[in-house]
């Protein structure tokens, strides 16, 4: 949220361990979203309406400046789920420090609902009749539907007779999300705009395989429906935000230089005692700008420009030839904590593999399992290998694959953690996360964007149409002895073209 000058951000947080439970609303403020000062917590269970949880939720900005935060409480043992409000004690601090927690809460019961699958009310939005609508998550046996809310006073909320929006076979539907995008210029918009050319967003995160999708369609707000493009897959295997370790994500609008920002929570990938031994637990992506592609098909990510001033040292590389099997080092920047900007191309297309029709029913992860940096191909795999030991006994690929299918070409991005770790303890997670990049090859280019920070790597692929975050945790490949290098283990000639990679400095964090 914005508000008189300073971002603020209200996350989940155990005060008391680095294990979920005994969860709290914690409060942090920025002035350019990279620094943040951690403030008091805003929100923590202490009346009946929250009692046994304080959980997810949203805030909006009513007429008047005047912020409000709806939040999921918990009130029984049994999970049951009500639809909370908080505001400000001092609407004039522009810190917000203190938050109040009126007794006339809740304000939505879980009638007519699964009470103990009713939660994460999102930003709400003012419609032309005069109503605030809200969404709220839900399920109904395996059907996946975000509840629909209206109310005149942002106080009294009557639910509609049929849900904004449900799927069939997607499970509950944990932290919706709904707003505009513009079809005319990478400007984000408020998430009350219903007129202009315009399409809306809903993404939901999917609580049964903890990863999002994401459709974009028409809102028909007389109706209060909303119908997704025929080129947006309505379930499991529909577009996602980011392929990787990327869940419970939020977006807001930035009314100071009008864009629209999205937020990603990353766990861990390693064993709980991990996280005890050191501490804490989970982080937050860099915070993306994000818009909708202009071919009005999907949306497109890219890093908030203030990460920049965190750059260093640069060095510049253009033109270097890459053969089959040939790795180069990037020297002369912190390869544990860097930014690196990259165009690859390629002479020709012809020595694509053939995309197998076998793997149609396949998911882009499943056949980056398959076709790793490790195996030979035609044009790919290149790219980056990113927190890598010297010896390479370590390393974490971001590559690309291209393939030749029927009519075109398919372009597979990876970023595989299978070999980003010596350590051999089976609850570590190391997937090969993977996602298909929908780009125009008429100029045989590709580019790719890194930013890594020690135990994590987010990626984006084509300016930003397909990103994939990976958390990983080398043994060796750490501080002074990580190290960066570029790829080709394909049979076709990868030029890089043009590669910049920055030193990244700290940052001020919680």
């Amino acid at each position: 949220m914005y508000y008189k000058g300073i971002y603020h951000f209200f996350y989940q947080y155990n005060p008391k361990g680095a294990v979920w439970g005994n969860i709290v609303w914690a409060h942090s403020v920025s002035t350019d979203m990279i620094n943040w000062k951690p403030l008091d917590v805003a929100i923590y269970p202490s009346k009946p309406f929250d009692q046994y949880g304080a959980w997810s939720g949203s805030a909006t900005i009513l007429p008047g400046n005047k912020p409000i935060i709806l939040y999921t409480g918990v009130i029984d043992k049994n999970y049951t789920q009500v639809q909370n409000y908080a505001v400000p004690a001092n609407y004039s601090d522009p810190f917000l420090n203190e938050w109040i927690k009126p007794d006339n809460n809740p304000l939505v019961l879980p009638v007519g609902v699964n009470k103990t699958a009713f939660r994460d009310p999102t930003t709400a939005w003012l419609g032309q009749d005069g109503h605030w609508r809200i969404l709220v998550g839900g399920k109904r046996k395996h059907r996946g539907m975000a509840h629909l809310y209206r109310s005149r006073d942002f106080m009294k909320w009557t639910k509609a007779q049929h849900p904004l929006h449900s799927s069939a076979m997607t499970g509950m539907w944990e932290c919706p999300d709904f707003y505009p995008v513009s079809l005319d210029c990478e400007n984000g918009l408020e998430t009350s705009v219903m007129t202009g050319n315009i399409k809306h967003v809903l993404k939901v995160s999917l609580d049964e395989t903890r990863y999002e999708y994401y459709t974009v369609g028409t809102y028909f707000p007389k109706k209060d429906s909303y119908v997704p493009d025929n080129t947006s897959i309505d379930d499991r295997t529909g577009l996602r935000y980011d392929y990787g370790n990327f869940y419970a994500s939020k977006t807001f609008f930035d009314a100071s230089r009008n864009r629209r920002i999205l937020w990603g929570w990353v766990n861990e990938s390693d064993a709980s005692n991990e996280d005890v031994k050191k501490g804490w637990a989970g982080i937050q992506t860099i915070p993306r700008k994000i818009w909708l592609d202009p071919s009005g098909k999907q949306l497109v990510q890219w890093p908030i420009e203030e990460l920049e001033t965190l750059r260093g040292k640069k060095i510049h590389i253009c033109n270097h030839q890459l053969n089959l099997g040939d790795h180069i080092e990037i020297k002369g920047i912190t390869a544990a904590q860097a930014d690196v900007e990259v165009t690859f191309s390629f002479p020709s297309l012809d020595k694509a593999e053939s995309f197998d029709p076998s793997w149609v029913d396949m998911d882009a992860q499943q056949l980056c399992s398959h076709k790793g940096s490790n195996v030979q191909g035609g044009v790919g795999p290149f790219g980056l290998l990113t927190l890598a030991s010297k010896h390479l006994e370590e390393y974490t690929p971001i590559l690309f694959r291209i393939f030749k299918a029927k009519n075109k070409h398919v372009v597979l991005m990876c970023s595989d953690a299978t070999s980003s770790s010596l350590e051999k303890n089976k609850l570590w997670y190391k997937p090969s996360f993977a996602g298909f990049v929908d780009v125009d090859l008429a100029d045989n280019k590709l580019s790719l964007r890194s930013l890594i920070d020690h135990s994590i790597v987010e990626s984006f692929g084509a300016r930003g149409k397909t990103c994939i975050t990976s958390r990983v945790y080398p043994t060796l490949a750490v501080l002074k002895n990580a190290h960066l290098y570029a790829f080709n283990n394909g049979s076709e000639t990868i030029i890089i073209e043009s590669l910049n990679a920055w030193s990244m400095g700290n940052p001020l964090m919680n």
